[in-house]
């Protein structure tokens, strides 16, 4: 087994990439607002209908070809507004979040946790609404992110307020 200072450095390696992946899912997430913004419903149904006719010939009850399909008929314009507007509000307070947090702004940690814990009660609510193993996997994800970013948190808060070597030398000077 390793150190404790291995350990903690496979962690840091472990927070590093996963905010890395929630940054790239809050760039998919601004793309797709984007997209949601520019492309009509009718566009989307188009497109769903072209991308399954192919597997829907040969098997007509794929589950995920006819859920798309479901899913692009019910698409208005104010639900494909409202989903714009979520993608790209998530999409971008996710990404200066994670890019603070990076960055090691002591500040953005609560915001991240405190922001990643509103969605996990919603994601939870939609888990029990409309059950999804695609869903249980982000809010899974999500609550790792959540453990693992409290105790980056703890580490460098700690670390902030020990006090420097210079000023323990300067301390010990004056005294």
């Amino acid at each position: 087994m390793g150190t404790k200072s291995s350990e903690t450095t496979m962690l840091d390696r472990t927070f590093r990439v996963s905010l890395v992946l929630k940054g790239l899912d809050g760039v998919l997430e601004l793309i797709g607002g984007i997209l949601l913004l520019v492309v009509t419903p009718k566009e989307i149904g188009d497109l769903i209908r072209f991308l399954t006719q192919h597997e829907l010939a040969q098997d007509p009850h794929d589950v995920v070809a006819n859920s798309l399909l479901h899913v692009a008929s019910n698409l208005s314009v104010s639900s494909s507004l409202f989903g714009a507007i979520y993608l790209l509000l998530h999409g971008l307070v996710k990404i200066v979040l994670v890019w603070a947090v990076l960055k090691d702004k002591l500040w953005a940690y609560p915001w991240m946790i405190a922001f990643l814990l509103v969605f996990i009660v919603y994601q939870a609510y939609r888990i029990l609404v409309a059950f999804s193993w695609g869903m249980v996997l982000l809010t899974a994800f999500d609550i790792f992110i959540v453990w693992i970013t409290g105790r980056e948190y703890r580490i460098r808060r700690a670390r902030n307020q020990q006090p420097s070597p210079t000023t323990r030398s300067a301390e010990s000077r004056s005294d």
